[in-house]
């Protein structure tokens, strides 16, 4: 195999990877849209967006890690007189 032949196969595999990535980014970029359009839809029924992406966010997250993070807060707050 010439070193040509190695370049072409490395560049198609490449340009490969490089297609698939912005087939990819294309179809995140739809899903970003229409997470927009819902929480646009829920804002204008009255719900608050903020309060729901953080929701959203607490759901992802381990029950044990969010009461440590919660725990720390608190600690915080009464430490800075909020509690």
């Amino acid at each position: 195999m010439t070193d040509d032949a190695t370049y072409n196969v490395a560049a198609d595999e490449l340009r490969q990877f490089i297609e698939q990535i912005e087939g990819l980014e294309a179809e995140k970029k739809d899903l970003t849209e229409q997470i927009r359009e819902i929480y646009s839809e829920a804002k204008a029924r009255g719900y608050d967006a903020k309060a729901m992406r953080s929701i959203v966010s607490l759901r992802k997250r381990d029950k044990d890690d969010i009461a440590e993070q919660e725990a720390l807060i608190e600690l915080y707050k009464n430490a800075l007189g909020m509690g």
